[in-house]
């Protein structure tokens, strides 16, 4: 008998089984064992033979693990109702969970109670909010990851230095929100290469740029030598604007998806760095690439003829929900091996506010 790994699972020689078949002592175990590799060939003769790489780093970052933490904080140590502006990171499930608890988001602060607990989500709220939650009493606790502070810093900074500030960026963002808000007199929003021939700027303005977390690398630097192009003293901050994870995660997609015929990210349609993912995917050799929320999203038709998909998930999904993406890929599309790609170790780790009742 003729035994070794087959996609996850033992074989035996084809012949030998034959044998198997025409004896009648033949134990129940190797029955199983002729049946799951009968189904394999089936498969493998169909074409329905896939493999899964998931890559690492995936999911939950430093900032997201954060602001779910002053979540967990606050529910226990503050007055109830807790509000929280827009969704604390940008994750259906996560939002639905904490909604389940009794957080209640919210888009304007007029429907915040005067003098109730009042968290600001990870993506950053623009000063003005700030203002007007200390006017009126609120406990406001801060859930801004530490690098999106960080861009907001710089737009301080910028502004009081004089400087025309360029901030790259998605239009209609909360955190370009939040950014814009610190000098929106000197803030100019661009999303793209072209935009950069739109500015108006002389040789003789300051000129500095900013970015916004979230992006993708490449795009991105794609804007910045535009920018360097056409005003070549432009200033830039000391350390890129990119988090670290979208950065890794971005990274350990581009060096899957060589390996892959098709590409799937789990994350949230609001979520900026879960769709950058996406198109991270489809821009080297031009994947398929597909995104869902949820495991019952999945549709196996993408998967059909496919040999090896890749798989990450974006800074704010849970791994829960793409452990359950895995199972219905097993159960209803073929996926037989698993192994994960680990590009980059991540020890980062933020410190929690204190929270006072």
């Amino acid at each position: 008998m003729i035994r070794g790994p087959f996609f996850g699972f033992t074989y035996t020689d084809v012949k030998s089984r034959s044998k198997l078949n025409q004896s009648a002592e033949t134990s129940n175990s190797s029955d199983v064992e002729i049946q799951a590799f009968s189904i394999i060939l089936r498969r493998k003769i169909q074409g329905k033979i896939m493999k899964l790489i998931m890559a690492a780093p995936r999911g939950f970052c430093a900032g997201v693990e954060r602001a779910l933490k002053i979540v967990d904080e606050a529910l226990e140590l503050l007055p109830h109702p807790i509000y929280v502006n827009h969704e604390i990171v940008h994750n259906s499930h996560v939002v639905e969970f904490y909604k389940k608890k009794g957080v209640i988001f919210v888009e304007e602060i007029d429907d915040v109670p005067d003098g109730s607990s009042f968290i600001f989500n990870a993506h950053g709220v623009p000063p003005s909010l700030v203002k007007a939650s200390k006017e009126r009493g609120m406990k406001i606790v801060d859930a801004t990851c530490p690098l999106v502070s960080k861009v907001h810093f710089e737009a301080i900074r910028y502004a009081k230095q004089g400087y025309k500030i360029i901030l790259i960026g998605h239009e209609g963002h909360p955190e370009v929100i939040g950014v814009m808000g610190e000098a929106p007199d000197a803030i100019y929003l661009v999303e793209k290469p072209e935009d950069v021939d739109d500015l108006e700027f002389t040789q003789d303005d300051k000129i500095a740029y900013i970015t916004q977390t979230t992006l993708s690398v490449d795009d991105c630097a794609a804007v910045i030598s535009s920018l360097k192009k056409r005003y070549p003293g432009v200033s830039e901050p000391k350390k890129a604007d990119i988090c670290y994870a979208t950065t890794n995660r971005q990274e350990a997609v581009k060096q899957i998806a060589e390996k892959c015929d098709v590409f799937l990210i789990v994350g949230s349609p609001n979520s900026s760095n879960s769709n950058r993912l996406r198109e991270v995917a489809k821009a080297g050799k031009g994947l398929d690439a597909y995104m869902v929320n949820c495991a019952e999203g999945l549709d196996p038709k993408w998967f059909e003829g496919k040999q090896t998909l890749g798989l990450s998930a974006g800074a704010s999904t849970p791994e829960k929900i793409v452990s359950a993406v895995v199972d219905r890929l097993k159960a209803e599309c073929g996926l037989i091996e698993v192994s994960e790609f680990i590009s980059r170790e991540e020890n980062e780790h933020f410190a929690l506010p204190k929270i006072r009742a």
